[in-house]
């Protein structure tokens, strides 16, 4: 933390960055609130960074209203340069002139971004080249998470336990959808479960139940992503676990979701209001543990850090578990899951933004080991 004025150590400058080009916009905007209002203000100065729907970033005076078309004095376009020599916010009218233009410099950013642009690597990526420290994964780890694809083949490549599933290009149903179709009534059978491959809160995914209802699921995500993922159905209880730490991390007590509707889709996360978490998940002991075991094996098998929820299968008939995603930015509001697992893990909600923010600083400064550049030894 750098020195400011007054002879004293000044505050941490924080930067969280919310909305974002998605589909899962209006849920950052909710999460980002929420992790704001927790932060101690006597230590960390809040920087608040959104992002429009169209990708024009704003910052200062009120840039939450402003994305919501209220009244906002004092807010302005900005960029995130990616330069190491400036790590800070430049108005956007004064990007020929970096310089003169006294850049808001940031110590650490909390990306609150749900979804492709976002949760995705891609603004992890920027803040890389910026070189300026921010909580949760890094490039690689966030990719994966939002890849749903790529991350179960990661699974795979792991040993992970993950339920049968199918990959389909866009273009391969623009080609042959009926030659799909049959594909996954003969490989998947039903019920089955439709996504896009890089989206989510449920957005555009359907459970299919026979043929009729499968060409439409696979229309609506194919009309959200390129890349669409067909897994198998099963019996199961959803039971999810929160994952803490860079290297070395560790798990939380399980929870167990149990939707209000035929599964947990986007209205019965975030509309209806009846779905109940149960905290902790009642399974036995050794399940229990068998399964944190594996949210840390996830975690690590797909290069995360800061933070993860990894959210699990669990057979009814045969009590199989089975990884089922890694979500690298998860729902942060105070009653979303992921805090509420540190919670009666013993780690309230401020404390685990420290936490995080710590952690975000640690990995940075590990990074900071690592050579880039090389000398060639001299032929002697």
């Amino acid at each position: 933390m750098r020195s400011g004025g007054m002879g004293g150590k000044r505050k941490i400058r924080v930067g969280v960055i919310l909305g974002g080009r998605s589909g899962e916009h209006e849920v950052s905007l909710v999460s980002a609130q929420s992790v704001m209002n927790a932060m101690d203000k006597t230590k960390y100065e809040v920087i608040p960074i959104a992002i429009t729907k169209e990708g024009r970033w704003i910052a200062g005076g009120d840039p939450v209203a402003a994305l919501k078309g209220l009244p906002a004095e004092d807010t302005h376009h900005t960029a995130l340069l990616g330069d190491p020599t400036q790590r800070g916010l430049v108005p956007q009218d004064a990007m020929e002139a970096v310089e003169r233009a006294a850049p808001v410099e940031l110590d650490v950013v909390f990306p609150v971004l749900h979804g492709p642009y976002g949760e995705d690597g891609t603004v992890q990526g920027l803040l890389e080249l910026a070189d300026i420290p921010y909580v949760g994964a890094g490039v690689l780890g966030s990719a994966l998470g939002m890849d749903k694809a790529a991350m179960k083949d990661v699974f795979k490549a792991h040993g992970l336990p993950i339920v049968r599933y199918r990959v389909y290009k866009r273009l391969e149903l623009d080609r042959n959808q009926k030659q799909v179709e049959d594909e996954i009534e003969r490989e998947l059978g039903y019920p089955c479960f439709v996504k896009p491959a890089n989206l989510g809160s449920s957005v555009g995914v359907s459970k299919v139940h026979d043929r009729a209802e499968l060409g439409p699921a696979l229309l609506l995500a194919a009309s959200y992503d390129r890349k669409i993922v067909v897994e198998q159905g099963i019996n199961a209880r959803e039971i999810e676990c929160s994952v803490l730490g860079n290297d070395e991390p560790e798990a939380s007590v399980l929870g167990e979701i149990i939707p209000c509707n035929e599964f947990y889709d986007y209205n019965a996360k975030y509309i209806d209001g009846r779905s109940e978490l149960v905290i902790p998940a009642p399974l036995p002991d050794d399940l229990a543990q068998r399964i944190r075991q594996l949210a840390i094996q996830a975690f690590l098998a797909v290069d995360c850090a800061g933070m993860a929820r990894v959210d699990f299968l669990l057979d009814r008939d045969t009590l199989d578990v089975y990884v089922n995603e890694v979500n690298t930015i998860p729902g942060f509001t105070a009653i979303s899951m992921y805090p509420k697992l540190w919670e009666a893990s013993g780690l309230p909600y401020p404390a685990l933004i420290d936490r995080l923010i710590e952690l975000a600083l640690e990995r940075h400064e590990e990074k900071r080991r690592t050579r880039t550049s090389y000398t060639p030894k001299a032929k002697e």
